[in-house]
């Protein structure tokens, strides 16, 4: 039922363990796996059935006796026991124990998250079959040196990565994060944005797939040269019936609004705290965008207007914070910092 193993042999693995998706980067064979953080368990039980793409799949679409759960909300473990069951899959997936020997692993999490929040993924990465320690490093600092910013120079670099369950919003110097601001407004509320508005203007009730793909085909946060449409499907709230009609790219732009919004006052915050060296770095800088949120049409066009910098998206913005822990894998005194943060 969970498809083809892929079986690698390298002790080292780098996880995003992200809310809409799962990657994970092996070293010496780059990013191998890329499934949606959806698991499908029994009802009643937590006997797993099916895990990341075959289990998406199943999202609003289960029998009573099939349950398809985010195991992750906000960007932290929201059920710990099926995040556990789902890290191992994917561990499994990847790694093929010899002689014994457990996979060293690096996490990365949000930057505003717990010190109860990070035992958490700890604990749940060793159940599922890490080495001790499991090592966790922020989003913010992943995706940075993921997309290639020189993070150990002595100047500004700011990064904002805006994922499916958190907008990490960053300013790192010298290989440490000078500001940062975690705000839980990222892909989920633009999506549940989308819900909310086609109830208010159509009383249509769509899915979170459906919202996931108007946000995709025609979502946008800044006045575009053509303008889109889009056929959507759902359910009347009225007469109970499946109905169909078509929404543009201004309507969704205007539902989009709220949450853009907060994610653009979260980076003029951060720039308003910023020392003045590091902002005048800031001024031929500008900011980095990573995460599948920076995809967003005309984003980096709002935040450049809101905020005067150049605003770069990165080549590959879905990667940049797996394939940031790809590196610090290969980076000795990375490892050797977070292993001292994570028993300070």
């Amino acid at each position: 039922m969970f498809g083809k193993f892929l079986n690698y042999f390298s002790t080292d693995i780098g996880i995003d363990l992200g809310t809409a998706n799962t990657l994970v980067y092996v070293r010496d064979h780059g990013i191998v796996l890329r499934e949606p953080s959806v698991v499908a368990i029994q009802a009643g039980s937590n006997h797993v059935l099916a895990v990341g793409e075959e289990a998406k799949r199943m999202l609003g679409r289960t029998p009573g006796s099939i349950q398809a759960i985010r195991p992750m909300k906000d960007g932290v473990i929201a059920d710990f026991e099926i995040t556990e069951a789902m890290l191992r899959y994917f561990i499994q997936k990847v790694y093929k124990p010899r002689y014994g020997v457990k996979p060293r692993v690096v996490v990365a999490v949000p930057s505003g998250i717990t010190e109860v929040e990070k035992r958490a993924v700890k604990d749940s990465a060793e159940h599922a079959g890490a080495r001790n320690p499991v090592f966790l490093i922020e989003e913010p600092m992943a995706a940075a040196i993921g997309v290639g910013l020189p993070v150990q120079e002595p100047a500004g670099n700011m990064i904002v990565d805006i994922g499916g369950g958190t907008t990490e919003v960053a300013i790192i110097s010298l290989a440490g994060i000078v500001l940062s601001r975690s705000v839980r407004v990222a892909g989920d509320e633009l999506d549940e944005a989308i819900v909310q508005y086609m109830k208010r203007a159509y009383n249509l009730d769509i899915g979170p797939r459906m919202s996931e793909d108007i946000k995709i085909k025609i979502g946008s946060a800044y006045p575009l040269e053509q303008e889109l449409t889009m056929e959507v499907k759902g359910r009347d709230l009225v007469a109970g019936l499946p109905k169909t009609l078509t929404v543009t790219s201004e309507e969704i732009r205007e539902a989009l609004q709220e949450p853009i919004t907060t994610i653009v006052e979260s980076i003029r915050i951060t720039l308003e705290r910023c020392p003045a060296e590091l902002a005048a770095d800031l001024v031929d800088r500008g900011i980095m965008m990573a995460g599948g949120g920076s995809l967003i049409r005309g984003i980096n066009s709002l935040i450049s207007e809101e905020t005067g910098l150049p605003v770069h998206i990165a080549d590959d913005p879905l990667s940049a914070v797996a394939n940031g822990t790809g590196v610090v894998l290969q980076e000795l005194g990375f490892l050797e910092k977070l292993a001292r943060n994570n028993t300070a």
